[in-house]
């Protein structure tokens, strides 16, 4: 729903180097302020800070800020290691884009470029009294911005890379993607059902580039489409694989250079896929944790039972979703069609892998027909087809594993349960 300037806006604030610069900019505008400030005041304030005083204070800040510093990035390339070894690769991003952790460390950077700044203006002796007054006060607020950084870190370091916590951010980032393909299920286009689409436009677009879809800018296609006078067909959306072979779009009417051009430029295109507009690789993320966890180095099956939890908790809220139609009052760019999430490939993302990983674990069958039996008892209706028909695969390749009579006996129990509810 957002336009591809806001979303890249979005993706740079994310980063660490752009807060760090933010913070480093602003510390050194912090120690200089009191250049300007002090000629604003005539009389001398009530009492004198002499230089070595504040200089001593500012030498202090500038040694110990660059070890915390140096000590703070090796934790953080640490938790990195731990989130990739732990949970997946994939969540790493997420890790990254921790937002305490990015301000922990632009504030140290800031803090030791402050004291920085202001040992070398203190040595040229550009503060006078009032100045170095200033300075005195600005450096105890920063003090005490320190302290209370270091004590949200020394609490944050307590999560930060636990696989418990890692799970926690796919699943945040899995639900608001959730949640905006329910209300808008084809983030603001019209519906372009797969199995029956209208004719396709005499015009294909074809991209030039191999990888996954990150953002489609649907305002420009819109309006691209509009002052055309035609439709324009995306058969992609966001996490797509695609390439040269494969055309992403089709419209019709005359084929047009500017519609091809603005059709390319609206697809962002990376090696790797994005949370935040494609469910299906929360649900593919949440999937390699619990796969990871039942490996035989791992042997967790409690990692993947929390997992079916949440797949649980995150589903369940499709019970909002409503089929689109061409009058639907979400549909804000009549002029683009383009796919829609099928809850059947949501099934398939989070629950073949857990089935197939964890076909010889009854712990793990039995939490997985419990969990299909949930999600049926919540919302039949929307639910039903797709339980059943995974609540069948999961039984058969558990027939294919389980040895045991009686494991086999049990299981086709909680499976008849299911079929019955």
């Amino acid at each position: 729903m957002i336009s591809k300037w806001r979303w890249l806006l979005t993706q740079l604030t994310r980063t660490l180097w752009l807060r760090a610069s933010l913070f480093a900019v602003l510390a050194i505008v912090t120690a200089l302020i009191a250049i300007p400030v002090q000629s604003l005041i005539e009389s001398p304030l009530p009492f004198e800070i002499g230089s070595e005083a504040v200089r001593g204070i500012l030498n202090i800040l500038a040694s110990s800020m660059l070890a915390v510093t140096t000590f703070s990035l090796s934790v953080m390339v640490s938790a990195y290691t731990a989130a990739s070894s732990s949970a997946t690769p994939r969540a790493t991003q997420l890790v990254r884009q921790d937002s305490t952790t990015q301000n922990v460390l632009a504030t140290f950077i800031g803090s030791f470029l402050y004291s920085l700044v202001g040992i070398i203006a203190l040595s040229t002796d550009v503060y006078g009294e009032n100045g170095r007054l200033i300075l005195f006060t600005v450096t105890i607020g920063v003090i005490i911005l320190i302290v209370v950084t270091i004590l949200r870190w020394i609490e944050h370091l307590s999560l930060l890379g636990r696989l418990s916590e890692t799970t926690n951010r796919v699943e945040d980032a899995l639900t608001q993607a959730m949640k905006q393909r329910i209300d808008y299920p084809c983030l603001g286009a019209k519906r372009l059902d797969k199995e029956n689409p209208p004719k396709k436009g005499k015009n294909a677009v074809y991209i030039n580039k191999v990888g996954y879809i990150e953002h489609i800018d649907l305002g420009g296609l819109n309006r691209c489409a509009e002052s055309n006078e035609t439709e324009i067909c995306l058969y992609i959306e966001p996490g797509h694989f695609v390439h040269p072979g494969e055309a992403v779009a089709y419209y019709d009417g005359k084929q047009s250079d500017s519609i091809d051009e603005t059709v390319i430029k609206a697809l962002s295109i990376n090696d790797l896929r994005s949370f935040d507009q494609d469910p299906r690789f929360g649900f593919t993320v949440l999937a390699e944790i619990a796969s990871r966890a039942l490996s035989p180095a791992v042997n967790d099956p409690g990692t993947a039972i929390d997992i079916l939890s949440r797949a649980v908790r995150v589903l369940s809220l499709w019970c909002d979703h409503k089929k689109l139609d061409d009058s639907n009052d979400n549909i804000a760019y009549p002029y683009v069609r383009m796919p829609e999430v099928k809850l059947d490939s949501l099934f398939d993302d989070i629950f073949l892998p857990i089935s197939r990983d964890g076909a010889g674990m009854l712990e793990i069958h039995l939490r997985l027909q419990k969990s299909l039996l949930a999600l049926k008892q919540i919302s039949p209706d929307c639910f039903a087809e797709c339980v059943e028909k995974h609540s069948d695969l999961a039984y058969q390749r558990a027939l294919l594993a389980l040895e045991l009579d009686a494991d086999i006996a049990r299981l086709q129990n909680l499976r008849n349960a299911v079929k019955s509810e």
